[in-house]
């Protein structure tokens, strides 16, 4: 029997009101659900520290160019405390949809893991977007140390096995780390001095009460440019443009020696393979923005941005090697 004229209609009418409804609903038919263009809603970016530091002033401008590059509003929230580990959790435990990411510096995701017996989130479980930039540290010396080279400072260090002292902007820190590497590759005996942050180390330093300190460039190079310390290398494997005078640690003649911490986008684990790409492709656009750069330069910091992959094994490489310099050195959380 042949169907009424208006009855095919009235189906033909019924089918597409329900296909409009399951595509509002971001459904197509068959149940298979449609891919909505990513960034569909604003992005949080957590920022494991307090406001107004350097990682918070960089990644307060990473975020207003990531908002006009992917078109929606790119939030910047900060969650200090427990030396980062609370900002790293909220995003380990965050929906994998790309909408929660993480701008983290190296401590929290290569150090931290090593000196707590336990932490609420896994390291390694983050998914990595790019490196967005590394930062050396300076070895620095009190004016009246009689060393002008890493040389002396090790034939000082021999003679003197135990007597040397050098700080640090706190137990575990980036600054305790490279001074326990110096010590491993050096094969010299110091005594470590931790403060509570950098600045307190410094005044320290420059009064004759400690002899040396692995400290950010950032806070050591206006010293340094001052008068008031004396440079003996940069823990990276390029000199430094602000400071071209100064050698490596290579150069200096401590094979091998690579140290500092570093700044990376993530995202928690399991985020869409698409979502990470388009995030890394457009973070690797922003850092080729002039004003972004030239502040990344006033803090020492070299732009390094790359793939996915190429950050998952830089960052591997790091956790292996401050892994085995903290369980050398039976350095434990505080």
């Amino acid at each position: 029997m042949k169907s009424h004229p208006n009855e095919v209609s009235r189906r033909q009418l019924g089918r597409l009101a329900a296909a409009l409804a399951l595509a509002a609903a971001g459904i197509a038919p068959h149940g298979i659900a449609t891919a909505q263009a990513y960034p569909a809603k604003p992005v949080r970016l957590i920022v494991p520290y307090a406001v107004g530091g350097s990682t918070d002033q960089t990644a307060r401008l990473i975020a207003r160019s990531l908002s006009t590059r992917l078109g929606q509003q790119v939030v910047v929230e900060n969650r200090a405390g427990a030396g980062g580990a609370l900002g790293h959790d909220a995003v380990a435990k965050a929906p994998a949809d790309g909408y929660t990411l993480l701008f983290s510096a190296a401590g929290p995701l290569t150090v931290t893991p090593h000196t707590y017996a336990k932490l609420p989130y896994d390291a390694k479980a983050f998914e990595p977007i790019t490196l967005v930039a590394t930062q050396p540290l300076l070895l620095v010396v009190k004016p009246g140390l009689p060393v002008n080279s890493v040389a002396d400072l090790v034939r000082e260090a021999h003679a003197k096995p135990g007597k040397l002292s050098y700080g640090s902007f706190g137990n575990g820190s980036a600054a305790h780390l490279a001074g326990e590497y110096f010590k491993t590759l050096a094969k010299v005996d110091m005594v470590h001095v931790p403060y509570k942050g950098s600045g307190p180390a410094l005044v320290d330093l420059v009064a004759g009460q400690i002899d040396l300190m692995f400290d950010v460039f950032s806070t050591a190079a206006p010293l340094v440019k001052a008068g008031k310390l004396r440079p003996l290398a940069i823990t990276s494997l390029e000199r430094s443009p602000q400071l071209p005078d100064v050698p490596t640690m290579e150069q200096a003649g401590v094979s091998g020696f690579d140290a500092g911490t570093w700044f990376g986008l993530l995202a928690p684990a399991g985020t869409p393979r698409n979502v990470v790409d388009q995030l890394s492709r457009t973070m690797n656009a922003v850092l080729e923005e002039g004003e972004l750069r030239e502040t990344l330069a006033a803090q020492g910091a070299v732009v390094r941005g790359g793939t996915p992959a190429q950050f998952q094994r830089f960052f591997l490489s790091e956790y292996d090697k401050w892994g085995g310099i903290v369980k050398a050195a039976g350095i434990k959380a505080e």
